[in-house]
C-alpha cells in the first residue's frame, strides 16, 4: 500500500509579531499568537520558535519620586518566529 500520509507536511518558519493571550492560569499562550503569525504569512497553523517577554507599564513610573505599585506594569509576550504549515 502507498500510503502518504506519513510523510511530513511541508512547512517554512516566518516571522513577525503576534501577541500571546494569557490562559486562566495566568500563562502565555502562546500557541494562538503563532496560528496568528503563520495565518498572515498564508499558512494555516504554526508553532512558536522564539518569543519575545516585554513589560507595559504606566507612563507614572516614569516620573520621579512615583511609587510604583503592583498593578502599574504587565509582562507582555510575543511570538516572533514560528515554523507554519
Amino acid at each position: 500500500m502507498n500510503d502518504l500520509s506519513n510523510i511530513a507536511r511541508p512547512s517554512s518558519m516566518v516571522t513577525g509579531r503576534a501577541a500571546c493571550v494569557v490562559s486562566a492560569n495566568g500563562a502565555p499562550d502562546c500557541k494562538i499568537g503563532a496560528d496568528r503569525l503563520c495565518q498572515t504569512k498564508g499558512f494555516r497553523e504554526g508553532k512558536s520558535i522564539d518569543i519575545n517577554t516585554t513589560e507595559k507599564c504606566s507612563p507614572l513610573v516614569y516620573l520621579p519620586g512615583y511609587k510604583r505599585g503592583p498593578n502599574d506594569c504587565k509582562t507582555e509576550n510575543f511570538v516572533t518566529r514560528a515554523v507554519c504549515q
